[in-house]
C-alpha cells in the first residue's frame, strides 16, 4: 500500500472520530445541579444519543468504506437545512447562522467524501488496475 493511500485510508477515519467527540461535547450542557446523580446520568444519556448514532456510522463506514460513507454524506446534507431552520428563528445574523451550521455539518460531508474516495482509490489498487 502507498503512503497517499495510508494517508486516504486513515484520514477519514480520524477526522470522524474528532467529529463525534466535537459532537459529543455538547451533552455536557445536561448537567444541572438542581438534579440528582441519576436525572444527571439519564439526561446525560439522551444527550449522548447522536454521538451513539454517529458511532455506529463509523463502525459501518470502516467496514464499508462506500456505504459508510454515502450515509455520513447525507446525514450531513440531511443536516444542514434541519440546524439551519432550527437555529435561523434566534437572534442571529445570517452569516452567524450559517457558521454555526458549516460547522457542525462540514466535517461529516467531508469525510463522508472522503470515505467514498477511499473506497475506490483501495478498490483499484486491490483489483491491480494501472495508476493514472
Amino acid at each position: 500500500m502507498k503512503p497517499y493511500q495510508k494517508i486516504l485510508l486513515w484520514t477519514p477515519r480520524i477526522l470522524f472520530i474528532i467529529a463525534i467527540l466535537f459532537i459529543s461535547l455538547f451533552a455536557f450542557d445536561a448537567f444541572s445541579p438542581e438534579r440528582n446523580f441519576w436525572q444527571n446520568t439519564a439526561a446525560l444519556l439522551m444527550h449522548l444519543l447522536p454521538s451513539f448514532v454517529l458511532v455506529a456510522l463509523l463502525v459501518v463506514a470502516w467496514k464499508r468504506q462506500l456505504i459508510g460513507g454515502i450515509l455520513i454524506t447525507v446525514l450531513g446534507l440531511v443536516a444542514t437545512p434541519v440546524l439551519f431552520n432550527l437555529n435561523s428563528p434566534r437572534h442571529s445574523t445570517f452569516g452567524e447562522t450559517l457558521g454555526i451550521i458549516l460547522m457542525l455539518t462540514l466535517p461529516f460531508i467531508i469525510t463522508g467524501i472522503l470515505f467514498i474516495v477511499s473506497h475506490y482509490v483501495n478498490r483499484r489498487h486491490k483489483s491491480g488496475e494501472p495508476q493514472s
